[in-house]
């Protein structure tokens, strides 16, 4: 939106030409976003608490979690606000990726939206019924993954609908650039082709497992957001790389054409995550709710889809991956062993807590392993 205005002062005023370089547009966006959630956090918060939107506590889980009870919920509206506000101020909104992240985020944060008010309001302890939430955010991966299979080969958005056609009138077995292949880290050649349904099905994992991945580590006090800030922040890197046909062809990575401007969809993730944190912190004033963590999991399982850093996502989220593994680990080993358990209690953050570590070292500790998992993702753009 700001964009187009700069633009058009632009051809009168040279200084505004300025806002046209990527780099100070997401610096702008992860501003704005910061701003927004800061000030727009306590009026959330109030509101929030005067609806009686409260969080409920397991009676079976961590003793210490039950003084939480009644702290206001869905607060990942808040960061969805800040996201939403700033890329539409300051990302090119005839870009095509945006749209589509901007549709996954809101559209897996809507399923999470439900899920809470049912929870909170109604008094319904299930929420959104298992079958329906997994169905809604199929619905929403596979739209996007499809999408994504011609979108990430084309040039620009009218190519893709032509790939499509052309896709169908082959009888469905046209393949794909070489771009889209699964790449493989840390190696300079090694990729693997997928073609259209080897990348639907991928990408439709990707982006529904990150989402629930999240959303099963959000269980303590800035758990789950500080990571996620780190993680966007890194592929706002891959974005810019990726987008840019110098760079992309220096550091062997797949040139797609409107990429980089993800850096500003990203950019506004990690300023509005760092806005929910300030209320989020130990004690938290506000929890995420589903409503929140399922759509930035969502988020950063499109962008990886993207720009085509699929495993780098699984290095750098492996706080995320070790909470999803605890729980299918722990529900499979206690149906097949009669009853026992790997783990105290699952997700993993809930084991160390029973294990005598406190809630901010959990918290603290898996903050520096995701840093520590970022930065290795990060060495991956040159060590091949």
């Amino acid at each position: 939106m700001l964009l187009e205005l700069a633009k058009w002062l632009a051809t009168d005023i040279r200084a505004f030409s300025v806002f046209n370089y990527l780099t100070l547009r997401a610096v702008l966006a992860c501003a704005t976003a910061l701003l927004v959630g800061l000030v727009a956090g306590p009026m959330v918060i109030r509101k929030l608490t005067q609806y009686k939107i409260g969080q409920s506590v397991r009676n079976d889980g961590p003793q210490t979690h039950l003084v939480k009870a009644g702290t206001p919920t869905m607060g990942g509206a808040l960061v969805l606000i800040g996201i939403g506000i700033s890329t539409l101020l300051w990302a090119d909104l005839s870009n095509r990726f945006v749209w589509v992240v901007m549709i996954v985020t809101f559209g897996f944060g809507w399923v999470g939206w439900v899920d809470d008010y049912r929870k909170v309001v109604y008094r319904n302890p299930k929420g959104l019924p298992a079958k329906w939430k997994y169905f809604w955010q199929s619905l929403v991966g596979l739209l996007a993954a499809f999408y994504l299979a011609f979108a990430v080969s084309a040039q620009n958005g009218e190519q893709v609908f032509q790939m499509m056609a052309n896709w169908v009138s082959s009888g469905f077995t046209m393949d794909l650039p070489n771009k889209t292949a699964l790449i493989v880290p840390f190696f300079k050649e090694v990729s693997y082709p997928l073609g259209v349904w080897g990348f639907i099905t991928l990408s439709y994992f990707v982006i529904v497992g990150t989402s629930n991945a999240v959303n099963l580590t959000d269980g303590l006090d800035g758990l789950a957001i500080m990571p996620t800030v780190m993680v966007a922040s890194a592929l706002a890197i891959f974005a810019y790389v990726a987008g840019n046909s110098v760079y992309s062809k220096y550091l062997l990575l797949p040139y797609i054409p409107g990429a980089g401007e993800l850096a500003v969809f990203l950019a506004a993730i990690a300023g509005a995550g760092l806005a929910f944190l300030w209320f989020n912190a130990y004690p938290a004033q506000v929890f995420m709710g589903d409503v929140g963590a399922l759509a930035l999991g969502g988020a950063l399982g499109a962008v990886a889809v993207i720009v085509r850093q699929e495993i780098v996502l699984f290095i750098m989220g492996g706080v995320f991956v070790a909470e999803t593994l605890s729980v299918m680990i722990q529900v499979l080993y206690f149906k097949y062993s009669g009853g026992k358990r790997v783990f105290r209690m699952a997700p993993l953050h809930h084991h160390y807590e029973l294990s005598g570590w406190k809630e901010t070292q959990v918290v603290v500790r898996f903050w520096i392993i995701t840093m520590i998992l970022v930065l290795a993702g990060l060495s991956t753009l040159k060590l091949r």
